[in-house]
């Protein structure tokens, strides 16, 4: 530990694991300073796209693990309430949902701090996760786990001494050509690739929005370090 612990709890979950929790001191050294910056479409297909290219797969633990959740679930709703058999039942169904989080808690640790490590500037949509997660979506949204992810990435980008952008929910970042900075019009989901009828260069939806929500969010880190820079509505 990076210093003597000034307390310790024990902590019992519904998988009736233990953990023990340390207060310690400890600080943050900032990570050393890289050229690149980037911005992140989050999806449901495809968890996010990078304005550089990059994918990030979906990975859908929940979606995975849908039918041995669903034996265990079936298993307790046959047990006899108040009954040691029932207990055990229980259990079992919170390890199986507990291995769902916490696969989904280490794989975006490891995506979250990926991304701080190699880019100086991180700008994402500000996503309603909420709002989402009252559509037929619901499922997905949550199993996504795109609000955890996003959190993740803004507390380390704070710890680590990187940038970190929201850009605003409202912005029409699928709308605006990446090239020319024509707003297009809205489009179906359906429309995975459209071409500018302005300039005529063909985009691929997710990695147009992703260079937008860039520049969108670059423009309004630079605005708020002084500067002057203004994008297409």
């Amino acid at each position: 530990m990076p210093s003597e612990p000034s307390s310790v709890t024990i902590i019992k979950d519904a998988a009736g694991r233990y953990f023990a929790s340390f207060v310690v001191e400890t600080t943050d050294e900032p990570l050393p300073p890289v050229d690149a910056e980037v911005g992140s479409d989050l999806g449901l297909a495809t968890f996010a796209v990078l304005s550089n290219g990059k994918t990030i797969s979906s990975p859908k633990f929940l979606r995975r693990a849908e039918r041995k959740l669903r034996t265990a679930q079936q298993v307790l709703s046959r047990k006899e309430k108040g009954s040691n058999n029932r207990v055990k039942a229980r259990i079992r169904v919170a390890k199986a949902h507990a291995r769902v989080s916490d696969a989904r808690k280490d794989w975006a640790h490891k995506h979250s701090t990926a991304i701080i490590r190699e880019n100086q500037a991180v700008f994402v949509e500000d996503l309603c996760v909420q709002g989402l997660a009252r559509t037929r979506l619901a499922k997905s949204v949550h199993d996504a786990g795109r609000g955890m992810f996003t959190r993740m990435v803004e507390e380390k980008a704070a710890r680590y001494g990187r940038t970190f952008v929201k850009v605003d929910r409202f912005y029409p970042s699928s709308q605006i050509c990446s090239q020319c900075g024509v707003l297009d019009g809205p489009k179906p989901l359906s429309i995975r690739e459209w071409a500018c009828t302005a300039c005529g260069a063909v985009h691929d939806r997710d990695v147009n929005a992703a260079k937008n929500i860039h520049d969108a969010g670059r423009a309004e880190w630079l605005n708020a370090c002084g500067g002057a820079v203004s994008l297409p509505s």
